[in-house]
């Protein structure tokens, strides 16, 4: 078989997606691949379809235990042999997995990098052909990246032993130094490289100035996103449960993640938002790696994230499946105060320390920007993009600027006179000509800028200094709780040597539901009877999900229930042509989805009927028989509606059909939906 004939009998698509073949190939010729691609533009199949096609087990590397099972159900939905080894499988299923393993019956093995390390682990590769070693979320390796795992810094002691055996590395964020981390870690200096743009155009970005974040994070989930899925990210544990549980009273079907979380909470809560298509998680970084759910609407930053890395990443979690999709943030001086804290604070070697200001630099000055906010983010990562774009908040909404050269100097010169230990507050309360007690308690009433800054107001002096901390003209005392002190380039600002420009802070742009009508369901599909076929496709899609307990894109995404609601496929021939339907699904799913759509089809003909319904049937059937049952029922009706066909019945069906029986009598004696048994009885014919 060729890496197309896998994508089509498999994943049901019938063309590969950009740098897609091209890495196939390269790990088919047995040479290494780094790989760095954005969330949701299939890195996935880089690795699987190798390891289908060249001899022995595809070793997979991924971090987290708690996705390795989906990751795995997904496959197998696809009719592919994968498995897992992690902790949470008891002995005798890991030696089960094991000897299917030696045997020959697993293409893919999923394991964390604590069990590839073991000995155990070690022994077992000697027994085994390997066809490749995939190590997925590459930037776990780097210790400059977001997602540090010093378990990933080992795993070249295993690959090294075997080195005929190709190594492909996966990331979807990474900026140049962890890149170079990452080759240099997992020994890739003879690597191909495959680097994809950065750009998800499907992503609007925005940022807003915190005022009340949980009463905006509100109106905007119940203005633009009610009922929709979403991640709200957080700094920390407690932060989590407390906005969780506060969105709940609001009536938002919102829970908590974070690392302090039992395990089997943890899962949990992880698999409801997975198979849920109105669950929201509020996290702290302890969630979204790995997850590959593809309706996620919007991705919510109520703190500041780590770094633009980390940024791009968590944003990218949101519309995997190309539909539009929301980046919110919220930004305020606190934010600012408490991430420069913590950088000042933090241990580690001056060359790391100033590594991460620079990173943490980069991310403040996207926050404060008045340039189009893609640019900027893409522009990080080395990829130059041509502002404006159509789809961020200084784009669809012109930022004013000022020039702040003369109220930087006054607040500069503030923060000087009463000895760099002071806060905004009262730094703004001097500048204002506010005597409270505590101006005049310290003697700031008789400093040269008490009173200076009474042509602004106080609310423009702390948008001044968010500004200026966020510019790095101003840092943050650790001696002091929340005081400033100047920097080295506080001084050619004092001087008068260097100009400042401002953004004015402007009302957040706010998008209504409705205005995103063009880019609805209804206009995807054309027409209102296609919105209503591709509802009741979605309820019977969510109804197998659940007998079968999976999340419902694991049967079969959005995209390709669209597509089935358009094109009305009559005859499974014509469900192969959809996209994301392979022939394992097509035999699992294909007569249940069929039906729904000629039920709705209330005005087809008799022609298109029998078409449905071909020569073997005739002879067997009555007219009561051909008319097929509701789809959404099939499973509560037939035991074995979504079960594959084993070679028994295929038996007792030929046995029983020549002997005369029914449709309906065959239906009932093997718990199968009407439909199964006249394709299932077609493919035995031609057979």
């Amino acid at each position: 078989m060729t890496p197309h004939d896998i994508l089509r009998k498999y994943y049901g698509y019938r063309s590969f997606r950009t740098h897609q073949l091209d890495i196939i190939e390269s790990v088919m010729r047995g040479q290494d691949a780094f790989v760095l691609m954005p969330t949701g533009s299939g890195k996935s199949i880089c690795y699987q379809i190798p390891a289908i096609l060249r001899p022995g087990v595809g070793l997979v590397v991924s971090p987290l235990i708690a996705l390795m099972q989906d990751q795995v159900q997904a496959l197998r939905q696809n009719g592919l042999r994968a498995d897992f080894l992690n902790s949470s499988l008891t002995a005798n299923e890991a030696g089960g997995v094991e000897r299917r393993v030696v045997s020959g019956a697993v293409d893919l093995l999923y394991v964390a990098p604590e069990r590839l390390l073991t000995e155990s682990f070690q022994r077992l590769l000697q027994r085994i052909p390997i066809a490749l070693f995939a190590i997925d979320e590459a930037h776990c390796v780097s210790q400059w990246g977001h997602d540090f795992r010093p378990e990933y810094l080992r795993i070249a002691e295993v690959t090294k032993r075997f080195g005929n055996v190709p190594k492909i590395a996966l990331t979807a964020t990474a900026d140049a130094h962890t890149r170079k981390d990452i080759i240099a870690k997992l020994e890739l200096s003879q690597a191909a490289q495959f680097v994809s743009s950065f750009d998800r155009p499907n992503i609007r970005y925005r940022v807003q100035l915190k005022n009340n974040g949980k009463k905006q994070l509100h109106a905007f989930m119940r203005d633009e996103h009610p009922g929709e899925s979403g991640i709200v990210y957080v700094r920390t544990r407690k932060r989590a449960d407390a906005v969780a549980a506060w969105l709940a009273t609001q009536g938002v079907d919102a829970v908590s993640y974070h690392a302090g979380l039992e395990p089997h909470v943890r899962l949990e809560r992880q698999r409801r938002f997975l198979r849920d298509p109105s669950v929201v998680i509020v996290a702290t970084i302890a969630f979204g790696m790995g997850i590959d759910k593809p309706d996620v609407k919007f991705v919510a930053h109520l703190d500041l994230p780590a770094s633009m890395e980390a940024y791009y990443q968590e944003t990218g979690r949101a519309g995997r499946d190309g539909k539009p999709a929301d980046a919110w943030m919220t930004y305020s001086l606190a934010d600012v105060v408490a991430t420069r804290m913590l950088l000042e604070g933090s241990e580690g070697s001056e060359a790391f320390k100033r590594l991460q200001a620079r990173k943490l630099d980069a991310l403040l000055g996207y926050c404060e920007t008045v340039e189009c906010r893609r640019h900027v983010l893409l522009g990080y990562f080395g990829e130059a993009y041509p502002a404006p774009c159509p789809n961020c908040d200084n784009c669809l909404q012109a930022v004013e600027t000022w020039d702040g050269t003369v109220a930087a100097q006054k607040a500069l010169s503030c923060v000087y006179r009463t000895g760099q230990r002071f806060g905004a507050a009262h730094l703004t309360d001097i500048l204002v000509g506010n005597g409270s007690a505590t101006v005049q308690r310290h003697g700031h009433d008789r400093i040269k800028t008490f009173g200076a800054g009474q042509d602004l107001l106080p609310g423009e002096w702390r948008s001044v200094f968010r500004q200026l901390a966020a510019s790095g003209l101003l840092t943050v005392n650790m001696a002091e709780i929340s005081g400033f002190r100047l920097t080295e380039k506080s001084w050619p600002v004092l001087k008068g040597e260097q100009p400042v420009r401002f953004r004015k802070d402007a009302q957040p742009l706010k998008v209504a539901k409705a205005a995103r009508a063009a880019l609805s369901h209804v206009a995807d599909l054309g027409d209102e009877a296609s919105q209503a076929l591709f509802e009741k496709l979605r309820r019977l899609r969510l109804e197998i999900a659940q007998r079968l307990g999976v999340a419902p894109y694991v049967v079969f995404h959005d995209k390709t229930l669209k597509e089935m609601a358009v094109v009305r496929p009559c005859t499974p021939a014509d469900l192969l042509g959809i996209t994301g339907i392979g022939e394992r699904k097509l035999e699992l799913y294909g007569d249940l989805f069929l039906s729904a759509i000629q039920e709705v089809e209330s005005d087809v003909s008799e022609n298109d009927a029998r078409r449905s319904s071909p020569g073997l049937l005739r002879s067997n059937a009555s007219p009561t028989e051909e008319k097929r049952p509701g789809a959404e029922a099939a499973g509560k009706e037939f035991k074995n509606a979504y079960k594959p066909w084993t070679e028994s019945e295929d038996a007792i069906l030929k046995e029983k059909f020549s002997a005369g029986a029914g449709i309906d009598e065959l239906a009932s004696a093997l718990g199968r939906e009407r439909g199964s048994i006249r394709s299932r009885l077609n493919k035995i014919k031609k057979n």
